[in-house]
């Protein structure tokens, strides 16, 4: 398979597994301290995966949880976020600016910061008050963070078993799913590499995705033109732009929320043939248990969005490294 490391994606994702007791000590230690609310602070891709984050937890928790985008916290602040305010932040480089801004803020406040830091040395990693440093998977170290604070609420009554197979099952069943989406990914790549616009419509826990998917990987990485749209919102405006022609692909999760995508779906053919149905259902995870598979939707579709990344990126000879402007102008 083209640029898959099996050993590779093994590891990263078991190692962001093993963090669990070491996310598990400091959650612990706040929840019994005691806390007002949770945020999740992030921009661009962070702030996607904080979306994820609140809506996985929403339907469960009555804890008080919202996610703030980096850039609008310091022009408009956050009245929510104060010295009783458990924040959540992650960062691969611990440099971009707004964050860093953001968390400086926070500080200010008194606010408790727990950050995901891939470079522990980066002045961000001394500005926070709980520093866990590991590479990738930033969706899966913020969903452990919200589910240790519902299993204390009393809210995750399936903690243990549920953790239980994601220990055992979880990474080996999202490399498969990377084995069997390959030639998908390449027969979506070859017929979408150079599309003029695509359309990505995703709902529940698959919308910080899809809205990610959209805008730092096809528009970022790609350089390729695309708009995101949630699924209850694709009736509201959006469809009366597509034609027969226009590609469009839906994400369906087995979350609460499917049955928004599912309106789509249904829909969709009434009014274009160049549609994508990326369904997480198609996909097996052995060993985990029905009841969980609503939680792994993000997961098994960006498994595979992974293999129409790398055929896209071959197909078009560019690498998903370079950038136009990010990082290299001012602004």
């Amino acid at each position: 398979m083209l640029k898959f490391d099996e050993q590779a994606t093994l590891k990263n994702m078991e190692g962001a597994l093993k963090l669990r007791p070491q996310i598990n000590e400091v959650v612990d230690a706040i929840y019994e301290r005691g806390f007002q609310n949770v945020c999740w602070l992030g921009i661009g891709g962070t702030y996607a995966s904080a979306m994820q984050a609140v809506v996985h937890m929403k339907e469960k928790t009555s804890m008080e949880i919202f996610y703030e985008n980096a850039a609008v916290f310091l022009t408009t602040g956050n009245k929510r976020i104060t010295k009783d305010t458990f924040v959540i932040i992650s960062s691969v480089t611990g440099s971009t600016e707004e964050v860093v801004a953001a968390v400086k803020k926070c500080n200010e406040i008194g606010a408790t910061v727990l950050g995901f830091i891939d470079e522990k040395e980066a002045a961000l990693a001394r500005m926070v008050d709980h520093l866990i440093s590991y590479p990738l998977n930033e969706q899966l170290k913020f969903f452990m963070v919200g589910d240790r604070l519902m299993q204390l609420a009393g809210e995750f009554e399936d903690y243990e078993e549920f953790y239980a197979e994601m220990d055992v099952h979880f990474a080996k069943g999202i490399v498969e799913v990377e084995k069997a989406a390959d030639e998908f990914g390449q027969a979506f790549a070859e017929a979408h590499h150079d599309d003029d616009m695509h359309y990505f419509v995703g709902a529940g826990n698959q919308w910080g995705a899809t809205y990610s998917y959209a805008m730092c990987y096809w528009e970022e990485q790609h350089w390729l033109k695309t708009k995101s749209i949630e699924a209850h919102e694709f009736f509201h405006g959006m469809f009366e732009i597509v034609e027969r022609d226009t590609p469009v692909t839906i994400y369906v999760t087995e979350d609460s929320q499917r049955s928004l995508s599912e309106r789509v779906v249904n829909f969709i053919p009434q009014i274009c043939g160049n549609y994508t149905v990326i369904d997480a259902k198609d996909y097996d995870v052995p060993g985990i248990s029905e009841k969980f598979r609503g939680a792994l939707s993000p997961f098994i579709l960006h498994a595979v969005n992974n293999r129409i990344d790398v055929h896209i990126e071959r197909i078009n000879r560019h690498p998903m490294e370079i950038r136009r402007y990010y990082r290299q102008l001012k602004y």
